[in-house]
């Protein structure tokens, strides 16, 4: 192998300037194709250099060394300065070195033979020089096989001084990378392990500005022709402006505007109907959290009014005990005054029996006892007249007359308990009325409130269960109505409007469902328990129905079909299979006719079938289901309820009558038992003792009149026992005190035990925040009012209605506003069905709605709504006009290029006869 390199020019010496810039000083490759097994050098010195030799010499190896050092592996085409059309070559081939190939014994293809195997490494090394500013610039590759197969791994130098492959690329040992540690402890030296950072490198410290000056380098160093210039000047001189990717960036520019705007818009929807629905959700917790406030309030009253209590307790058995004190004393000081009027008494009584008084003090003593056995007789004989007077009993004179009463007794007892078993019956009897008076009225009620929230006549039983089903399948109910919605008859044909009700009725509480629920209400309807009858129509795509086939005097030319219901098609055919019955002004057209009805609700069907159902009324709006306005069901309704309402209070002023007639009979029964206790007349009879008593008085006067001395005693003793007397009765009267202000003291200490146990029962931690908070509430509940031990029940009591009154009327607003948050949550979940497909239509998912517009609110999209309509029109026009500038510079840049290459070109020498 013989390569030979030629510096052009050396003679001439050309000047420093003239040689600005960085050029090619050495080559150096080790282990690079054919040049195996040591450093080989190509010294260039900066000049212009030919390379000759015979073929297969190595000249393209070390163009393709060169060009290595500065193209990307991926736009190499090795071997093209040999002119080989064919990839020959490829860098495994070089660092392996294969040099020819051979055949194997077997007689198969052919297989390249190398110099060197995996355990070898490549290098191949160029340094540059700017002789100008004394810079050196060396760049390097170094190769090696990890693999059998595949390309070879490789890493980038590019060193800021001059380094040889003798000198800084061997003696590492069997590792690379202790190469690359050594390397980069080296000054002045980067490493790469990729291309791209490895050209940005050398091409910042060449100067090179443009990627399209190496790539006009790879074409035109191993060029060996030119075919036509003016495709390789457009192809490798001037840099193709990427139109397409600029029009595509115009549209998709346009197009990311467009859908921002389209998404304020939606934000600005989405925002407009989520605002109301989330203030509506917070009045729904505010409205909760205060029901709540108010029911724990309503469950802290008992404890609170018994700390109330507490307080007045303590403060009445502080008195109460002050009071006792007072009394003791009293009782004390009374109860030595008695002791000295007894002394008194006793002195005197010894001096009346010295004095003979024995017989008036036994006769006094007589007198006494039968004076109490009169006053106790004389006591019942009038208690037993009253209960006779209230009996209509005469008195009981002598001892006949009160046995006469007690025959008496017996029948009016046996009268009463007679009177009272027919009492106890009519009342039963009147409740049960009453009762199902009232469920009667429930019921009537309960249809009209559902009728007054819509327009139709059907019983609420059956929109229970369309209401159900409609919100387990989430679907509008208007999507799925019934029949009798849907149909009424007409105005002109009002007088068989009964006759159309009975014949209709089944068919008009039927439900209509769309073909397209039919498997969704199928299945729910097998799976649900429907407390009720069900009866509905798969509807399928029905045509416009004939009615030509329809009998003269049919029914179904009565009756009218919503026009503007998606079921009309199907309604009209329906009924016109179904009940083209004969209306029939006569009975002999009725008998004639095979299928016909009557005015009155006669119905014939099949020519033998009879039916005339009489259990309601004919006119008898209440139970009508056709039509679509149900003002005339509601007002027969509202006239029915009345009518209930009426005979309720009937039998309300019945049963309170009954009660009255009780009430006297328990009285008149409590007279017989407390008479029944007397039962012997000498217990009444008070007379004979009144006649003993007046004999002994007369007796005692006379004996008393015989002695002065006596007389005088007697005086001394009624004075002494009158003063014994009064002292007795206030030391009874302060004891009859005492014993209450104990008992009260007992009472008061029960019942505060038992509010003390009460208070200690609530929750300590909410004790003082909780009373405070009724504290508050009881003045606005009760108003100015004076508390009591006695009142604090009552009050409690009143406190607890009005805090239910007030959680009522708050349940009701809670209730509308749920249904209204619901309704709303429902049509904004069908607007954006895939923004809420994680949500429910629920006050409980109120969070995620309100996350929702949160959301939105931060994005504040609606904002921008007039900058994105802006830009959208603004940025369209800038962009089409900076592409339209884009290409002019394009266009301007191409000519002033085409002018440089032209005038170089003009500057060439051209052989006689060639351009």
């Amino acid at each position: 192998m013989a390569v030979v390199s030629t510096p052009i020019g050396e003679t001439e010496s050309p000047a420093l300037e003239e040689r600005a810039g960085f050029r090619l000083r050495r080559l150096e490759v080790y282990n690079w194709g054919t040049f195996n097994g040591k450093v080989w050098s190509l010294q260039a010195g900066g000049d212009n250099s030919l390379l000759t030799g015979d073929i297969g010499s190595g000249k393209s190896t070390l163009v393709d060394a060169v060009t290595t050092l500065l193209v990307p592996a991926q736009r190499i085409a090795y071997n093209k300065a040999a002119g080989a059309e064919a990839k020959e070559r490829t860098l495994r081939s070089y660092v392996l070195g294969y040099y020819k190939s051979e055949r194997g014994e077997a007689g198969l293809s052919a297989k390249p033979v190398a110099l060197r195997d995996q355990n070898n490494y490549s290098v191949i090394l160029g340094v540059f020089r700017n002789e100008g500013y004394g810079l050196d610039v060396t760049l390097a590759q170094v190769f090696w096989n990890k693999e059998l197969q595949g390309q070879p791994a490789r890493f980038y130098l590019v060193a800021d001084r001059e380094l040889s492959i003798a000198a800084d690329f061997a003696g590492f040992g069997a590792d690379i990378n202790n190469l690359k540690k050594r390397l980069r402890a080296s000054p002045g030296v980067e490493l790469f392990d990729s291309f791209p950072p490895y050209a940005a490198a050398f091409r910042r410290r060449f100067g090179i500005e443009n990627e399209q000056a190496l790539e006009l380098f790879h074409q035109t160093v191993s060029m060996k022709s030119v075919g036509n210039l003016t495709d390789f000047v457009r192809e490798h001189m001037l840099e193709a402006f990427d139109v397409e990717a600029r029009i595509a960036a115009l549209i998709h520019h346009f197009d990311d505007l467009n859908r921002a705007h389209e998404a304020v818009l939606k934000a600005k929807d989405q925002v407009a109907r989520l605002a109301p629905l989330v203030e509506d959700c917070a009045r729904f917790a505010g409205l909760t959290a205060q029901v709540e406030e108010w029911r724990i309030c309503r469950e802290a009253l008992k404890p609170y009014f018994a700390s109330l209590k507490t307080e007045l307790l303590e403060k009445r058995i502080s008195n109460l005990n002050s009071e006792a004190e007072q009394l003791a004393g009293k009782i004390a000081a009374l109860s030595e005054m008695r002791n000295a009027q007894q002394k008194e008494r006793e002195g005197i009584q010894d001096a009346i029996r010295e004095n003979g008084g024995d017989r008036i003090e036994r006769i006094a003593a007589d007198i006494h006892t039968k004076q109490q056995e009169k006053t106790n007789k004389l006591a019942r004989a009038e208690r037993y007249a009253e209960l006779a007077r209230q009996l209509g009993l005469p008195p009981a004179g002598d001892a006949d007359g009160f046995f006469a009463n007690r025959q008496r007794l017996t029948e009016l007892r046996e009268g009463c308990d007679a009177l009272e078993a027919e009492l106890q019956n009519r009342q039963t009897e009147a409740g049960v009325n009453l009762r199902m008076l009232k469920q009667e009225h429930d019921a009537i009620a309960g249809e009209l409130a559902s009728l007054r929230q819509r327009r139709s006549n059907i019983p609420e039983a059956q929109i229970a269960i369309r209401r159900a089903l409609c919100l387990a399948l989430n679907v509008a109910e208007e999507t799925m109505p019934f029949a009798g919605e849907l149909i009424q008859v007409r105005a002109d044909e009002a007088a068989w409007e009964g006759a159309a009700e009975r014949v209709l009725h089944n068919f008009g509480v039927s439900l209509l469902v769309p073909d397209r629920h039919y498997s969704e209400v199928a299945a729910w309807v097998d799976n649900t328990h429907l407390k009720g009858r069900l009866v509905y129509f798969r509807v399928r795509e029905a045509a416009n129905h004939d009615r030509t086939g329809l009998h003269a005097d049919s029914l179904v030319r009565k009756l009218s079909v919503k026009p503007d219901s998606p079921f009309y098609a199907w309604l009209e055919s329906e009924l016109s299979r179904r009940f083209d019955y004969a209306c029939c002004a006569t009975m002999e057209q009725f008998r004639r006719e095979r299928q016909a009805i009557t005015q009155a609700g006669q119905i014939k069907g099949g020519g033998e079938r009879h039916e005339k159902d009489d259990r309601r009324r004919l006119d008898d709006r209440s139970h009508y289901v056709l039509g679509w306005s149900n003002e005339g069901k509601i007002a027969v309704l509202e006239k029915q309820a009345k009518v209930l309402e009426d005979r309720m209070q009937g039998v309300a002023e019945q049963i309170g009558k009954i009660s009255r007639e009780q009430s006297d009979l328990r009285e008149r029964l409590d007279g017989l038992s407390k008479i029944s206790v007397f039962d012997n007349f000498n217990d009444l009879d008070w007379q004979p003792l009144a006649v003993a008593i007046s004999e002994l008085e007369a007796e005692k006067r006379a004996l008393e009149a015989a002695s002065d001395l006596l007389q005088t005693l007697a005086g001394q003793l009624k004075e002494a026992e009158a003063k014994l007397g009064q002292a007795e009765s206030a030391l009874t009267e302060r004891n009859k005190e005492a014993a209450k202000n104990e008992e009260k003291c007992e009472q008061a200490n029960l019942l505060l035990a038992e509010c003390k146990a009460t208070v200690e029962a609530f929750d300590p931690a909410q004790r003082k925040s909780r009373f405070a908070q009724l504290g508050e509430l009881r003045a606005e509940a009760l108003g100015e009012h004076a508390l009591t031990v006695e009142s604090c029940d009552n009050r409690e009591r009143d406190m607890r209605d009005w805090l239910q009154k007030k959680i009522d009327a708050e349940d009701g607003k809670i209730k509308r506003l749920q249904e209204k948050i619901v309704k709303a949550m429902q049509e904004y979940r069908n607007a954006y069905p895939l923004e809420t497909k994680e949500a429910d239509a629920s006050v409980d998912a109120a969070g995620e709605y309100r996350a929702m517009l949160e959301q939105l609110q931060a994005d504040d999209l609606p904002h921008f709504e007039q900058r994105f309509k802006e830009l959208l029109n603004e940025n369209t026009i800038r962009e089409v006009a900076g592409f339209q500038s884009q290409l002019a510079r394009e266009q301007q840049t191409i000519r002033e290029r085409v002018e440089r290459i032209n005038g170089s070109l003009e500057q060439i020498d051209y052989n006689p006869g060639r351009f």
